[in-house]
């Protein structure tokens, strides 16, 4: 089976193809917006070389929310096109490390964390939103490796390991509570929505 792997939750974004044991296709890129057109340009690069997919399969973060909605969408587009068996898997569970169980942290934004903990490629705990104290302490009390997957200036110890599709294209999916058909990302919170404030009315004269 043909198996893509899309990955744009953080800066660094990878595509990869693999059927069967033997990788086909595999491509890193920087994913911000400045390089926002890259991620297309590699997903055309590849689709020509190997073909259309039989399945693929989508980092769902946690992390950037535009670059997994527009992993997801393309994913979407490509399964209407084509069905192919449609997938989605915690982005965390990919990190480039050979460690079996390992610790994942990262920045939730307005003052606040988050962390999670993989073992054997599969999220076990988290992730869950926390102060940066209690960050700290799960750090101190963990007993594994933590890395994050981008830089944290208040966490100068954390390693740094950014997910791989190379990695996600392979995991073996029935392990993961990877849901077909309609994917979302991982949210850590719910959205914030800012309402516009009231317009007052004017009398028609």
């Amino acid at each position: 089976m043909k198996t893509l792997a899309l990955e744009l939750s953080c800066s660094g974004g990878s595509i990869a193809l693999v059927e069967g044991e033997e990788e086909k296709f595999a491509r890193e890129f920087a994913n911000d917006r400045k390089h926002s057109g890259a991620f297309f340009e590699n997903l055309e690069v590849c689709l020509r070389e190997t073909g259309m997919p039989q399945r693929i399969v989508v980092g769902l973060g946690p992390g950037s929310y535009a670059g997994t909605r527009i992993a997801i969408a393309a994913a979407t587009g490509l399964h209407v096109a084509t069905g192919a068996e449609l997938r989605g898997v915690p982005s965390l569970c990919t990190l480039r490390t050979d460690a079996p169980e390992y610790g994942v942290i990262g920045d939730a934004r307005r003052g606040s964390f988050f962390f999670a903990r993989v073992r054997e490629r599969k999220c076990v705990e988290g992730p869950i939103l926390c102060t940066a104290q209690d960050l700290e302490q799960w750090i101190a009390a963990t007993g594994v490796p933590v890395f994050s997957p981008e830089v944290l200036p208040a966490f100068p110890g954390v390693l740094r390991a950014q997910p791989s599709a190379r990695i996600l294209a392979r995991l073996q999916l029935d392990d993961h509570a990877a849901a077909a058909g309609r994917l979302e990302p991982i949210y850590l919170r719910e959205p914030h929505i800012t309402q516009p404030k009231p317009v007052p009315c004017t009398a028609i004269k």
